[in-house]
């Protein structure tokens, strides 16, 4: 008969303590990653499950936490939010959780999902994703104090509880400096409608960084559409068809970067495009593009997730910026 895998035998394997073993599967912001990282290899290799029945009885949780999956819309866009439940699910299991997923069409719709879960689970907490100005959800379940972090920002108010986000800003300053450094001047932007919190910090960078270089970007240039392949082509084909045509152009999110590039083909012109989200499908057409960090992004969710339901509340919730990287390829 195979011998029972215990806490004491992953701690022997990953030549650590039984304390560091249990803290890694509890409390893995106690852990510095190097350790959780040989840890939690040590898990895998023996295949040891620890006894959820028996943890919930001692610590009151149900060890699940829920988050909601986005509609697909054009197919692209959605591959972001895919990899982020991908890096949270790898992160949650760590810390010895599982999530539940859920479906809603708007804000108002996720606040009855809210409620009939809550209803009919004892969820731990809540992951909730694409935060924006006047967020009812968080204020819903502030209110009925349920633990909850963003991966966004509270737009109004950053303090108001536990966030991790992506400096939207840096990313499109990046890509802006960048086509600065290769000497264009007349450099576009396609973003979304005002009123957008990730897409209005997306323009800012792109602003930011022609100032920087003594460039007041002309009006006609600034351009403000729906997000989707066909709406970039078509503000794209505008733009290059006016007197004075930009000779590049920052894109909000790889859709409008793909419809600037299918308009740049189109009427055969030299332009550079950038796009934001590094997408599978820019990577494939070799589109230059924005790169958010989802794996750390989720990590520190579960991380302050952790922390709040260990009961660590600080007088100021934590929050966590990350920084985004420019992926060159042939597009720019």
């Amino acid at each position: 008969m195979a011998e029972k895998v215990t806490i004491a035998t992953v701690a022997r394997q990953a030549r650590v303590s039984r304390q560091t073993v249990s803290n890694v599967i509890n409390s893995p912001h106690l852990v510095r990653q190097e350790t959780r990282d040989r840890v939690q290899a040590a898990i895998t290799a023996l295949g040891y499950r620890a006894n959820q029945a028996a943890r919930q009885m001692r610590t009151g949780r149900s060890r699940l936490i829920a988050v909601r999956i986005e509609p697909t819309r054009d197919g692209i866009n959605g591959s972001v939010l895919d990899r982020f439940l991908h890096g949270l699910t790898e992160s949650a299991e760590v810390a010895g959780y599982r999530l539940m997923l859920y479906t809603a069409t708007d804000d108002t719709s996720e606040i009855g999902a809210f409620d009939d879960l809550l209803a009919a689970y004892d969820l731990d907490a809540f992951v909730l994703t694409g935060t924006d100005h006047g967020d009812a959800r968080t204020a819903w379940l502030t209110e009925r104090d349920v633990p909850f972090v963003t991966f966004g920002r509270p737009w109004d108010s950053p303090e108001r509880y536990c966030w991790v986000d992506v400096d939207g800003a840096s990313g499109t300053a990046q890509a802006t400096r960048r086509l600065l450094a290769t000497g264009h001047r007349r450099i576009g932007y396609l973003g979304w409608p005002a009123g957008s919190g990730v897409g209005d910090d997306r323009r800012v960078g792109w602003l930011t960084a022609l100032r920087e270089a003594g460039i007041e970007p002309p009006p006609d240039l600034d351009r403000q559409t729906p997000d989707g392949i066909e709406d970039g082509e078509a503000v794209a084909r505008d733009l290059l068809r006016a007197a004075d045509p930009p000779t590049a152009l920052v894109c909000a999110s790889d859709s409008l970067a793909l419809g600037a590039l299918q308009a740049v083909r189109t009427l055969d012109r030299a332009v550079a495009v950038t796009g934001f989200d590094d997408t599978p499908v820019a990577r494939a057409v070799g589109l230059t593009s924005v790169s958010q960090p989802l794996p750390q992004a989720a990590a520190h969710c579960v991380r302050l997730l952790t922390t709040v339901l260990d009961g660590s509340r600080a007088a100021t919730p934590a929050h966590v910026l990350l920084q985004p990287s420019l992926v060159l390829r042939q597009t720019a």
